[in-house]
């Protein structure tokens, strides 16, 4: 495509006078649903709308716009979020607290000068500090969950002058190279082999996990850190069996070896608890944070640690940098969740509504076993486990016909996962519930069962 900076400068404007519309007329959302699908095909990655299931409609939709635990399509219609980004949206959509926080802040400074002490970062850093348990004290800020899995990744190696990483059967940690090794399927992997030194044990056995760190000692290839998700997101709503978590931590212990909980997807509230280890009583040496970190309104994560974890980062500030990373708009985004999440008791609502929802659902896949077996989970980290990848499919296609959306899971395409808004009211729940019941009964019919 040849450069034309003058069609580039007609188009940017064109595109900041659509931004600026409160409403849009019927050609203008025609145009705007022609246009994002023709310039994903040509610029983004045709590949992506072939696996949406948003676009296997009788339309293409095209979001557009969003509050509580809904959003809007370019048409207007609406529909229930009970994806919530992947766990983005822990404060709702757009929630009035963390929106007024971004535009206070931004209204006086955007980016930091890079060089001086911005305070909206030491001010979140000190309010992780409090909330986080144990001895977790310091806070590198980060633009992304990925990241705050590098960051953990480095600080480890740094701690123990050791290499060699665990990882768990089912984990997904992100696509950056070093967090790809984590990431456990094959088709994310191989292509980019050989990755860092890891190594993958099944999800809950701590006697397969004994074991590597025993053989690693031996051999002298010593374990520097094992890294595990509380909840297994991707990997299919994987609850860590009881005491799991525990016999982890004796472990790393044992052998010198730093244990990093992934609490990107898990943490901020979902689980029920502030931090889903928390169930547990069990403390990391270093815990990562991202998509809900930042109220489901700006992006940003964290690599927390403990004093530990940090010496030798002190000794030397430059080993880890970044530019965005804790920049005072998205640090003022997470300060609000955080005060949102404690003045609404949005943890306390995710244990209760997930309980609800956890009974609703299981009732439902006693009645309809030939589709769905069962639905597992903590708090509003849910997952719906179907017969196979075709019937869920079809669940998910005949909720969004009916406006909910949801999705997948990464590793495991049995599962639907269920991850809306903390605030979400309990009637939008029993929407949910009657939708599902219908697609279930539609399933039913559609494949003879």
């Amino acid at each position: 495509m040849p450069q034309d900076l003058e069609a580039a400068r007609r188009e940017s404007q064109y595109v900041l006078d659509l931004i600026a519309k409160r409403e849009l007329t019927p050609e203008e959302r025609q145009r705007v649903v022609r246009e994002a699908v023709q310039y994903w095909t040509d610029h983004v990655n045709p590949g992506f709308l072939q696996y949406r299931k948003s676009v296997s409609t009788d339309y293409t939709a095209v979001e557009w716009s969003d509050e509580g635990a809904c959003f809007r399509d370019i048409h207007g219609k609406e529909f229930i979020d009970m994806l919530g980004g992947f766990g983005i949206y822990v404060t709702g959509h757009r929630h009035p607290k963390v929106l007024k926080a971004v535009l206070d802040q931004l209204n006086r400074q955007g980016i930091h000068s890079q060089e001086l002490i911005d305070p909206l970062r030491t001010y979140l850093a000190h309010l992780v500090a409090l909330i986080t348990p144990g001895d977790l004290q310091f806070a590198f800020l980060t633009n992304s969950g990925t990241e705050s899995i590098e960051g953990c990744l480095k600080m480890a190696m740094l701690t123990t002058g050791r290499r060699r990483l665990v990882g768990c059967i089912g984990g997904f940690h992100g696509k950056s190279l070093g967090s790809l090794g984590g990431t456990s399927k094959a088709v994310f992997r191989e292509p980019f082999l050989p990755l860092l030194n890891w190594t993958h044990v099944p999800f809950g056995d701590a006697d397969a996990l004994e074991m590597v760190l025993d053989c690693g000692e031996f051999t002298g290839d010593r374990v520097a850190a094992v890294v595990i998700e509380p909840i297994q997101g991707e990997g299919g709503i994987n609850v860590a069996p009881p005491g799991y978590l525990r016999r982890a931590r004796e472990l790393c212990d044992r052998y010198g070896a730093l244990l990093i909980l992934d609490e990107i997807q898990c943490g901020m509230g979902r689980t029920g608890k502030m931090f889903c280890c928390e169930h547990d009583g069990v403390v990391p040496d270093l815990m990562a944070l991202g998509k809900g970190f930042g109220g489901g309104v700006m992006p940003i994560g964290a690599v927390v640690g403990t004093p530990r974890t940090w010496q030798k980062y002190i000794e030397n500030p430059f080993l880890h940098t970044t530019t965005f990373g804790g920049n005072p708009v998205c640090c003022a985004a997470a300060i609000a969740t955080i005060n949102v999440l404690l003045e609404e008791n949005l943890p306390q609502q995710a244990a209760e509504k997930g309980e609800y929802m956890l009974r609703h659902i299981n009732a439902l896949a006693a009645r309809y076993p030939k589709v769905l077996k069962e639905c597992r989970g903590r708090g509003l980290m849910l997952g719906m486990e179907f017969v196979n990848n075709e019937l869920g499919y079809a669940v998910a296609k005949a909720l969004f016909a009916r406006q909910i959306l949801i999705s997948g899971t990464y590793i495991n395409s049995k599962v639907l996962r269920i991850e809306p808004p903390l605030v979400i009211p309990y009637e939008q729940i029993d929407r949910f519930h009657r939708a599902l019941e219908e697609s279930l009964q539609q399933v039913y019919r559609d494949f003879h069962l």
